[in-house]
C-alpha cells in the first residue's frame, strides 16, 4: 500500500486513551499500536514504573529506529492508528510531527492526576504528558495547520459526535463500529496492560461521564496548579459535545 492516514494521538496517562485506541481497532480499515516509543522512553528516562524491565526487555528502545520504521513506516491498512503517550518525545527529533497526522487527547488534570497517583506514588508534570502536549500544539500551530484536541470529557459526554467531527478533520469516515467492542485484553495491548488497562478490559464502549465526587488529594495540589494552565490552553481547541456547544 503506497499510502496511508498515519494518526498519531498523544494522550497523557489516565486519558481514556485506550478506549479511544479500542474505538479506532473496531474500524475495518485500521492498523493499531500500543504506545511505540514506550520503550524509547523508559530506557533514555529511567522512569519508575510498573513493570518496566518487561517493557524493555520486549519493545525496540531505539526511539529514532521506532519513528522511521513504526510511525513512518510502509502502510500495511489505510489508516494506522498510534497510541502515544505525549512524554514518549523525550529525546526525539520533532521534525517527523509533519509527516503524521497529529491528535492530542488531554483530561481535566483535576481528575487524571489522582488516577495517575495510584499507578505512580509520586507523579510530576513529565508524567502528565502536558508540556509535551503543548509543545505539540505550539508545532502544528507554527506550521499552520488547524489542532486536533478531544478532551476525555466531552468525549465520554457525546462519543459519537466527538469521533464524528474528529473523523471529519481528519478525512476519514466515521463508522459507527467505533462506538462499541468486546470486552477483555485485545491482541494489541502493550504488556503493560496488566498494570493500567483493568477498567478499560472490563469495557463494552464509552463509559458515560461521571464527575469526580471524592476530595482532592491535598498532597497532589502544588502539580495541579502546574497542569491548570497547559490543560486550559489545550482546551480552548478542544471538540466539544454538543450539549456543550
Amino acid at each position: 500500500m503506497a499510502d496511508c492516514l498515519k494518526l498519531s494521538v498523544w494522550s497523557g496517562p489516565r486519558n481514556v486513551s485506550t478506549a479511544l485506541m479500542y474505538a479506532f481497532r473496531q474500524r475495518p480499515d485500521t492498523l493499531v499500536l500500543d504506545e511505540p516509543l514506550y520503550g524509547h522512553y523508559l530506557k533514555v528516562t529511567g522512569a519508575d514504573h510498573p513493570g518496566a524491565d518487561e517493557v524493555m526487555a520486549v519493545m525496540d528502545t531505539d526511539g529514532e529506529r521506532v519513528v522511521r520504521e513504526v510511525l513512518l513506516g510502509p502502510c500495511k491498512r489505510p489508516v494506522h492508528f498510534f497510541k502515544n503517550m505525549a512524554h514518549h518525545l523525550t529525546g526525539l527529533d520533532r521534525g517527523f510531527l509533519e509527516d503524521v497526522s497529529n491528535v492530542l487527547l488531554t483530561r481535566d488534570p483535576a481528575e487524571m492526576l489522582p488516577s495517575l497517583a495510584r499507578q505512580l506514588s509520586v507523579p510530576t508534570l513529565r508524567d502528565t504528558g502536558l508540556l509535551r502536549q503543548a509543545e505539540i500544539l505550539d508545532h502544528v500551530l507554527r506550521h499552520g495547520g488547524k489542532p486536533i484536541v478531544l478532551d476525555a470529557r466531552e468525549l465520554l459526554l457525546d462519543p459519537r459526535y466527538v469521533l464524528q467531527q474528529m473523523c471529519e478533520r481528519l478525512d476519514i469516515p466515521f463508522h459507527e463500529a467505533m462506538l462499541r467492542w468486546p470486552a477483555g485484553p485485545k491482541p494489541e495491548d502493550g504488556v503493560w496492560a496488566k498494570y493500567w488497562y483493568a477498567n478499560v478490559h472490563a469495557s463494552t464502549g464509552f463509559s458515560a461521564y461521571k464527575p469526580k465526587t471524592d476530595a482532592f488529594p491535598e498532597r497532589l495540589r502544588p502539580l495541579l496548579e502546574e497542569c491548570r494552565p497547559l490543560y486550559e490552553r489545550l482546551g480552548r481547541y478542544a471538540i466539544a459535545a454538543r450539549a456543550q456547544r
